[in-house]
């Protein structure tokens, strides 16, 4: 290693014409080490490291990983190199990880400033934070457009969270997605608190509606609403949904059905948000430790709200309806229905749509657990189906098609005025061109006055 002293004395006698060799003399070290130091590839005071890079075998994939996705979470690339055989820990990778100056500039990420951040207490069994989050680019086959809905509800005290995918962000499906991440949450705290939800609180005023009051006094909790563009004062939810986003749907396969787009977050959430380790009075711990011991009220039944969602009926005359597929009547295929469920209750009904009738009830059924796969038919809707179908079957002879079937004397005739002008009229090209002389006479009479 040259000291800086040796470093300035190397590049003064490089500029002054001396070569490499005569340095490397001059100075009493090895021509590579002075070309090195020449070149930069080596810095003056600094020592090289003797220790293998563990990240380098792992560089050409992280490369490429960020080439694709410049702001994926390194807690994410972690995970991927550690299946493809890295042995060492985080602190180590995401050291190396800045060594190699791996990720790209951002310039709008940059450029942005942090707030302050207060530190609120929460007792445990106190609060859950509720946001909605909405997640782009969902797969096609889901149909839920181009943005999937996920409702978020965090336990600030133990920083545990669950999440429940939602067709809609309407209230009925708020109402369902509540009860659902309760129920894996473990109970119900004291107090709710949501942002400004349009179908919790009036946006202007921070006031409850009617109907979500009634909904809170039926799972009988507080609800408590952030101050207008006080996004801290939910922080929990919002670390968890930056989660959700990061780690779990931006490496989300596209094949995967909404029913297991469910079960895989449900097991992310409990295999990679529970075991977070956290310290409590001096001693390591877990998420899923505190959580745990959060005194939390059981969960009442569900509040009997009523959940509704269009579907087009197939050309097998079935209704798809959350990874299940329900029978109608024959003779609807294309049309737009509506399904409804009463939370609570163990029936659905299919409806025609508002621009269809008065919403007649088509059929009813005994709804199974989401993503099941199974098929529900009525019997009676497959014996209608199979008569509509026999009953389109046509056992007369098919139409010949080799005959031969001359001109008729009517399509003669129609040809025969196409080549000699119709009788309502000549042709525009074949009209007579009348000619009217006195006008010219007149005309030139006027020029010759005009010219005396």
């Amino acid at each position: 290693m040259l000291t800086r002293e040796d470093d300035v004395d190397a590049h003064a006698l490089r500029r002054q014409g001396w070569t490499i060799s005569a340095i490397a003399r001059h100075l009493g070290h090895d021509r590579k080490t002075i070309r090195a130091y020449l070149t930069g590839g080596r810095v003056a005071g600094q020592r090289a490291s003797t220790i293998e890079d563990p990240l380098e075998p792992f560089v050409g994939y992280l490369k490429q990983r960020l080439l694709d996705d410049p702001h994926v979470w390194a807690t994410v690339l972690f995970d991927e190199v550690v299946d493809l055989g890295f042995d060492r820990s985080y602190p180590t990778f995401t050291r190396a990880l800045r060594t190699h100056r791996l990720r790209p500039h951002c310039e709008p990420c940059s450029s942005s400033r942090g707030r302050d951040h207060a530190v609120i207490e929460h007792p445990p069994g106190e609060e859950v934070q509720w946001d909605w989050l909405e997640l782009p680019d969902a797969p096609e086959h889901w149909g839920v457009g181009t943005t999937a809905h996920l409702l978020v509800g965090a336990l600030p005290a133990s920083g545990r969270w669950r999440a429940v995918l939602a067709e809609s962000e309407d209230q009925p499906h708020l109402i369902e997605a509540l009860h659902a991440v309760s129920a894996r949450l473990g109970g119900l705290p004291k107090r709710w608190r949501f942002d400004r939800m349009a179908t919790v609180c009036h946006p202007g005023s921070g006031r409850l509606t009617a109907s979500f009051a009634a909904v809170a006094k039926h799972y009988a909790v507080h609800v408590d609403i952030c101050p207008s563009r006080h996004g801290n004062r939910k922080g929990s939810v919002e670390k968890s949904n930056h989660s959700a986003a990061q780690r779990w749907w931006r490496t989300l396969p596209d094949e995967l059905s909404v029913a297991q787009a469910q079960a895989s977050l449900d097991a992310f959430c409990v295999r990679v948000g529970d075991s977070r380790v956290r310290k409590r009075d001096g001693q390591p711990t877990t998420v899923g430790a505190l959580a745990e011991a959060e005194p939390l009220a059981p969960l009442p039944p569900a509040f009997p709200a009523t959940v509704t969602a269009e579907r087009i009926v197939s050309a097998q005359a079935l209704v798809a309806f959350r990874g299940n597929r329900y029978s109608v009547p024959p003779g609807l295929a294309g049309a737009t229905v509506v399904v409804s469920h009463r939370l609570g209750e163990q029936t659905l009904d299919i409806a025609t749509s508002s621009g269809q009738g008065s919403g007649t009830v088509l059929a009813r059924h005994r709804r199974e657990p989401d993503g099941a796969g199974v098929l529900v038919r009525d019997s009676v809707h497959v014996t209608a189906l199979q008569s509509a179908v026999l009953a389109a079957f046509d056992t007369d002879k098919p139409c010949a098609r080799k005959v031969r079937r001359p001109v008729s004397a009517a399509a003669l005739a129609e040809a025969e005025q196409l080549r000699h002008g119709r009788s309502d009229g000549p042709r525009p090209q074949e009209r007579e061109v009348v000619v009217d002389l006195a006008r010219y006479a007149q005309a030139a009479r006027d020029r010759q006055e005009i010219a005396r």
